[in-house]
């Protein structure tokens, strides 16, 4: 049975799915004006651990992760690059694909666009408004919150509470302090849509609940994203859809921790901001995927190289185990297989899967894949194997592989003549004053892994 902790009730629950043997999930995607950031992965990557993990448990997933391809940071960048808003959408929609591919995330099976979901977020704005739960103010339309008897269940606030610090900000025209945009009335110059309140666009959280709704039902399974999304944005959504549908939105919310970088908490003002895309130029995208699920998913996780070296050590200790194993079942011979070591690979994977069924702890799932690959070692060492087992310690090895998303594929190593060789080109290039290229030497090297360290005796490389 799987147990899922839901931010909703703080304890974890047995998963019981509306339809027996079905899922309906649905994860809140990146604002599509600029590249991902390693933020924006982690929600990336365990939700898609999740869902990998549910499916080889036998659901049929329906996974449906968003794009918000219009708001004011998209607006902002259009002035910015002199570019339309869907150019840019489309732009950085198509580098998401390419930076999430690198990381082994799988499509959703549906990928909703706001822009396409123009008429349906304006029908669900007019419902409410009909139902009493919103109203129009010059151009403008918002939430009633105070409509919502449950309002703050899911961050556990009080309305009361809330109230002490809201404000009702200049240019905004809501009667309540905490009360919030369902439609946004148009400035000039900025893209727009008709509506019956004016052209405008739609306000932020707005666009989840009738996506959500659009492609999975009144009432869905599971609703995932960044725990900073808890409040305001998540809160939001069940106020405006549970007055729309007068059902349950989501049975199960699921909230992934923050990310530090160096113990740090990750900004742009404090130049600590780290894009996917330049990280997978340095370090291997397998690498950073087997980081990021080292660690439980609702816990923060602190990024920095170190630890990132020690997590790529430790994936390919599992990786050369594997091949190992790979080389030895093509020449084993069809000896008697040991039983107590079938039993013990049959006994680790039931662990993993407990742990897996533990809210999807993969930290203690890796654990489990170490204990394994330390037993595929011990039989190793002996002077003769059964090909049955080594082939047995295989399928579970690419079963975990599987689950989470980490290959074992090993990267082909640079020779030590090939990277000497590449130093010498470098040391060339700043000679000739070359230095583009000798940063580029540099940099592809440290892609390997590659340390270059300058001595009296010229430049030396050691393995990180």
């Amino acid at each position: 049975m799987v147990r899922i902790y839901n931010t909703i009730t703080r304890r974890k629950e047995d998963f019981k799915p509306l339809e027996e043997g079905k899922v309906s999930m649905y994860v809140c995607g990146p604002t599509v004006y600029n590249y991902i950031h390693i933020g924006n992965a982690r929600p990336a990557i365990a939700f898609d651990t999740v869902r990998r993990y549910l499916e080889y448990k036998g659901y049929e997933v329906k996974y449906v992760s968003n794009f918000t391809d219009v708001d004011d940071k998209l607006i902002k960048a259009s002035k910015e690059l002199g570019e339309t808003v869907p150019e840019i959408a489309e732009r950085f929609i198509e580098a998401f694909f390419e930076d999430t591919g690198a990381l082994n995330v799988k499509k959703a099976d549906a990928h909703p666009r706001v822009m396409d979901h123009m008429p349906d977020i304006v029908e669900f704005i007019k419902v409410l408004i009909d139902k009493g739960h919103a109203y129009e103010s010059a151009g403008d339309v918002y939430f009633k919150t105070r409509s919502f008897d449950g309002y703050g269940k899911l961050s556990q606030q009080s309305v009361d509470d809330l109230k002490v610090g809201a404000r009702i900000d200049a240019g905004e025209k809501k009667q309540d302090p905490l009360d919030f945009a369902l439609w946004k009335e148009a400035k000039d110059g900025e893209i727009n849509w008709e509506s019956p309140w004016g052209n405008g666009r739609p306000g932020w959280h707005i666009e989840c609940s009738v996506m959500a709704r659009e492609h999975l039902g009144d009432t869905i399974d599971i609703h995932a994203g960044g725990q900073d999304l808890t409040f305001p944005h998540h809160e939001n959504e069940i106020a405006q859809s549970e007055c729309m549908t007068d059902e349950t939105f989501a049975n199960y919310w699921m909230h992934n921790g923050y990310i530090n970088i160096d113990n740090t908490k990750m900004s742009k003002s404090l130049g600590n901001f780290i894009l996917v895309h330049d990280i997978i130029k340095e370090i291997e995208p397998n690498v950073l995927r087997y980081f990021m699920i080292s660690v439980h998913y609702r816990n923060p996780i602190n990024y920095n190289r170190e630890l990132v070296d020690a997590a790529r050590n430790s994936l390919m200790r599992i990786q050369d185990s594997y091949h190992q194993a790979a080389e030895r079942a093509e020449k084993a011979v069809g000896t008697e297989a040991d039983k107590k070591v079938l039993l013990a690979i049959d006994d680790n994977l039931k662990q993993f899967e407990a742990f897996m069924d533990d809210d999807f702890n993969t930290a203690n799932a890796i654990s489990a894949w170490h204990e394994l690959t330390g037993e595929l070692n011990k039989y190793l060492r002996q002077p003769s194997t059964s090909k049955e087992v080594l082939r047995k310690f295989m399928k579970v090895f690419e079963t975990y592989s599987e689950i989470l998303g980490v290959s074992l594929d090993r990267k082909e190593l640079l020779l030590d003549e090939e990277i000497e060789t590449l130093i010498e080109e470098r040391e060339a290039a700043r000679k000739n004053k070359d230095f583009a290229r000798a940063d580029e030497i540099r940099d592809s090297l440290k892609a390997e892994g590659i340390v270059l360290e300058d001595t009296k005796d010229g430049v030396r490389f050691k393995r990180g």
